[in-house]
């Protein structure tokens, strides 16, 4: 397969063949498509329940058919091209008419299998997506779910994940977003910690308050003495970039901990600093990749969560 860049993709695939004269191959077709919505040839041909080698001689024919390059390669990844990016949408149209002539055929609903990447905090990753998976695995028992739990930002266009779930609304035109809840939290620490503290009255008394910082501790102080807690490095004695690892820490007793209500407030093992304050609140957004968007497996994915998030983050089952 070539992994090279047209000039000037869509007059090079009009000029560099006779349409007329191609013997249309639809499993050529359907190999190209299904490496397109899954980003690499190993994923495709599990998709497809094939060989990585059969898959990827089906797709360099098809480049060779047509004499353009439909796909570069990125990382570990495969990315469209211009040519591949202009097929691919009349290629997905006609695997939906056909997929509507077979269910005529047939009489059965379409299945909706394949493999789909959700990237979300560790936090949100452990917190909510197990009762969403838990739905998909009864109603699309043909999906393979991939959760990508991570803190770090995912690259969308870079196919590392399908589905992000984010607190900040995506800038890149490519991308596709839907704000689908607001998210809340405040400050947890164990009941046992705050015995041992002594009585908090304010955002003031939180200066002889030990906190369990992320690695940018800094963003973290500068947002709590906005908010009034006069509190600096020395109030952070343990920092750990893992947001599952803070919450077990603080659940442990071993200092102050943020997390959202939701989740806070139904852990009988931790108790709000501060009842009334400090309050953090934060939207959540659903992204995905403008083309993924249009599978139909990823649009089933995203469509649970937009309906799924709101009461999860809320507290409920």
């Amino acid at each position: 397969m070539r992994m090279g860049i047209d000039r000037n993709p869509i007059s090079s695939m009009h000029s560099c063949m006779d349409w007329r004269s191609i013997t249309f191959d639809w499993n050529r077709a359907r190999a190209f498509l299904v490496t397109a919505e899954e980003g690499s040839l190993s994923a495709a041909a599990r998709a497809l329940n094939m060989t990585q080698p059969t898959l990827g001689r089906q797709v360099s024919a098809l480049e060779e058919e047509l004499g353009v390059t439909l796909f570069e390669r990125v990382g570990r990844g495969l990315v469209l091209t211009e040519s591949g990016l202009h097929l691919v949408e009349h290629v997905r149209a006609m695997g939906e008419a056909a997929g509507r002539v077979s269910l005529a055929a047939g009489g059965q609903s379409q299945e909706v299998a394949g493999h789909v990447a959700i990237t979300a905090s560790e936090l949100y990753s452990a917190w909510l997506l197990p009762p969403v998976i838990a739905r998909l695995r009864a109603e699309a028992p043909g999906l393979v779910v991939d959760v990508v739990a991570s803190n770090a930002v995912r690259d969308l266009k870079r196919r590392e994940a399908d589905i992000a779930i984010r607190n900040t609304r995506p800038e890149q035109a490519e991308l596709v977003a839907r704000r689908v809840a607001e998210d809340s939290g405040t400050l947890y620490a164990a009941p046992g910690y705050l015995d041992r503290l002594g009585p908090l009255t304010g955002l003031g008394d939180l200066a002889r308050a030990e906190f369990i910082g992320f690695d940018e501790t800094d963003r973290y102080i500068a947002m709590l003495n906005q908010l009034g807690a006069p509190v600096t490095e020395a109030n952070f004695p343990l920092i750990c970039d893992s947001h599952l690892v803070q919450w077990d820490m603080a659940r442990r007793g071993l200092g102050i901990a943020a997390g959202p209500h939701g989740l806070g407030d139904a852990d009988p093992t931790l108790r709000r600093v501060l009842p009334e304050e400090p309050d953090f609140h934060y939207p959540v957004w659903l992204v995905a990749h403008r083309e993924l968007r249009t599978s139909r497996r990823v649009r089933l994915v995203f469509d649970l969560l937009a309906e799924m998030l709101p009461g999860l983050l809320r507290g409920g089952a």
